[in-house]
């Protein structure tokens, strides 16, 4: 029989961690449903597909196997990457310092795009930069081709925007003192996106992070699905990190997250955290876990204070890839992201770290975990200190 397959069917689909949606000959595909696909970035094939024959194991081998699993031997298999990635026409680079040329690098590597730009007001600095990823396309063999400029109009057609530039820290500075001066970085680039890019994703790594994100809402115009930060990504790697570290496991057996702002008010979430699928306090100590929770906090000043000029550039990068492998659907599920928040977990007219399904079309919805008392705590503590350093109470 014919189906009329609506918009519905498509949220189905993605909820289920799919990217390519079957329709059969008969079925009438709504235009409000093909719209959805495009937005979430899920391909409408053509079917019948065909169905893998489902391998079929022994009792006494699916046992064994199981209770391997059990075992604290036992070490979490690598996830299987999405074959169906979208592949980006354009990505553009504010910034080739250390994070823009390394995100520059891990995108080429990954030969995620047609082109990638690389603007940045140091002359020479971008096209460098370009010109050295080039060379290396010869052992590589990637097909994306790297420019390089001063010129801010070379965004122009970009699909996604991610900014690095501006004022580094110091050692003995905060985030928060770099508000002034990297709002002045923001503001100018967010005029060219808006001229050039107007319906480009942007990405904020700029420090301090949720308050330029916020700044770049404002100057752009855009709605909150299209400017994300890249905070959450970062802080939840240098928590699993630590508690890796801590328990003697590797990072793959570390399930964990950090919300919040990007900054001392960051909330790590202990109610989610699982090392080898089990509660932390089977692994650590609760000072232990403390600790770990206190590396996150100044794990970027450690960095900086090591570098003594400059701050960290290989996790961030790492963690803005990670975005925009969510973004064009490399992986799936939620990931910390800053956003706007509209009521979500009850923060209203604020950029905060929180859990959030991405797509094509950027942010998609807020993943809405249930938290503990103190972690909800914790997330509104860290609103009112981005509200206050703004002047928005």
């Amino acid at each position: 029989m014919s189906r009329v397959i609506g918009s519905e069917h498509i949220e189905d689909a993605r909820q289920r961690g799919r990217v390519v949606f079957e329709v059969l000959e008969g079925d009438i595909v709504t235009a409000l449903a093909r719209e959805s696909a495009a937005r979430l970035g899920i391909k409408l094939i053509d079917g019948p597909l065909g169905v893998a024959a489902q391998p079929v194991t022994e009792g006494g081998t699916a046992l064994r196997r199981g209770l391997y699993r059990r075992s604290p031997k036992w070490v979490t298999p690598r996830a299987s990457k999405t074959r169906n990635a979208r592949r980006f026409g354009k990505i553009a680079l504010v910034g080739a310092g250390g994070v823009g040329s390394n995100i520059a690098h891990l995108a080429a590597n990954a030969d995620m795009a047609d082109q990638i730009a690389l603007i940045d007001i140091a002359p020479g600095m971008a096209a460098a930069t370009a010109l050295d990823l080039n060379h290396a396309s010869g052992i590589t063999g990637t097909k994306a081709r790297c420019t390089g400029s001063e010129n801010l109009a070379d965004i122009s057609g970009a699909d996604v925007i991610v900014v690095t530039a501006g004022r580094a820290r110091t050692p003995g500075m905060s985030r928060a003192d770099l508000i002034q001066t990297n709002t002045r970085v923001i503001h100018a680039t967010a005029e060219a996106i808006r001229t050039q890019a107007p319906d480009a994703i942007v990405i904020v790594v700029t420090n301090p992070l949720d308050e330029m994100t916020v700044e770049m809402l404002r100057a752009t115009g855009f709605p909150r699905e299209r400017v994300l930060g890249m905070a959450g990504t970062l802080d939840s790697s240098r928590f699993r990190n630590a508690l890796a570290l801590a328990a003697g496991v590797t990072p793959a057996d570390v399930t964990a997250i950090t919300l919040g702002s990007h900054g001392d008010e960051m909330a790590s979430i202990l109610s989610h955290a699982r090392i080898k699928g089990r509660p932390l306090d089977l692994f650590l100590s609760q000072d232990k876990i403390a600790a770990c929770v206190q590396d996150v906090i100044t794990g970027g000043g450690q960095v900086v204070a090591l570098k003594k000029s400059g701050s960290a550039t290989i996790a961030p990068a790492h963690s803005s890839v990670e975005l925009l492998n969510h973004i064009r659907g490399a992986k799936l599920g939620s990931v910390p992201v800053s956003v706007m928040l509209e009521g979500e977990f009850g923060v209203n007219g604020v950029v905060l770290g929180v859990p959030a399904h991405l797509g094509a079309s950027g942010l998609i919805e807020v993943d809405q975990i249930k938290l503990t008392r103190d972690e909800q705590s914790a997330l509104h503590a860290a609103a009112e200190a981005i509200r206050t350093r703004l002047g928005l109470t």
